[in-house]
């Protein structure tokens, strides 16, 4: 999943592809690099990001989605409003990534259900809580999230769980999950893991977030090799090469 955020704030190419023209130019750029989904963001969601309205963020997606969802690869969007997700639909996106897994906004499920659309739910969390078993937080939020799917009509084919790396948690909870992240494939569903440049990486590194692709890929290759179906990154080409390694190294489990 290539990372194209249209934002002015993100943490790492905030700015960057703000404009259509270069946002469109860096969705080529990602289906070039082998890209099998596109996920737009059009609010930044890093700690301390100020909230957008729901009128500024469909002002910054209404001119990209349907050229984006032109190039052939299936568009998710990045949101937690159940409006930016009905209007970013019938443009022609088919995955909803919300990072709040259907919890924040009351209408989310219901819409997601009636586009059809795939949905992404995340694991999320307002504070840091050192103390706290992050895992059975997790589980808890997830499985509150799989049931208001579930109620809403969304098949469970169309159900995608996200840990929620760098959000409402310490930097050892991230590698606690990492390293146990496989125990959520007990839920029956597909796993994303997003942690591309993030600042877990650049602790464990103390590289700033242009130097954190090494440790970026490093962190994705574990997750995949945990259980993750999904990356969702903004380096495509070395991710997609690393992906087909762990491809070809579960072929080879399968035919022996």
């Amino acid at each position: 999943m290539g990372i194209l955020n249209v934002t002015p704030d993100s943490f790492s190419d905030g700015g960057q592809h703000a404009t259509r023209d270069a946002a469109l130019a860096h969705a080529r750029q990602l289906v070039e690099e082998g890209a099998d989904i596109i996920d737009i963001g059009a609010e930044s969601t890093r700690p301390g990001a100020a909230p957008v309205s729901q009128q500024d963020e469909w002002a910054r997606l209404e001119q990209i989605i349907s050229p984006v969802a032109a190039l052939g690869l299936p568009v998710s969007i990045d949101t937690y409003k159940a409006e930016i997700a009905r209007r970013a639909c019938a443009a022609g996106a088919v995955i909803i990534n919300d990072v709040w897994g259907l919890q924040k906004d009351p209408a989310m499920p219901d819409v997601v259900a009636e586009t059809g659309a795939h949905v992404i739910m995340m694991h999320n969390r307002l504070e840091v809580d050192a103390s706290l078993d992050i895992l059975s937080d997790i589980d808890r939020f997830l499985e509150k999230s799989m049931d208001l799917a579930d109620r809403a009509g969304i098949p469970r084919d169309k159900q995608i769980l996200d840990p929620g790396y760098g959000f409402g948690k310490t930097m050892d909870q991230n590698f606690l999950i990492l390293n146990r992240q496989d125990e959520l494939q007990k839920h029956g569903l597909p796993i994303l893991a997003g942690a591309s440049r993030k600042r877990m990486i650049g602790a464990a590194l103390n590289a700033e977030t242009s130097e954190r692709l090494y440790g970026s890929l490093a962190f994705h290759l574990l997750a995949m090799q945990k259980g993750a179906g999904l990356v969702r990154v903004h380096d495509v080409r070395p991710h997609a090469d690393a992906a087909k390694i762990v491809a070809a190294m579960v072929q080879e489990k399968i035919t022996k």
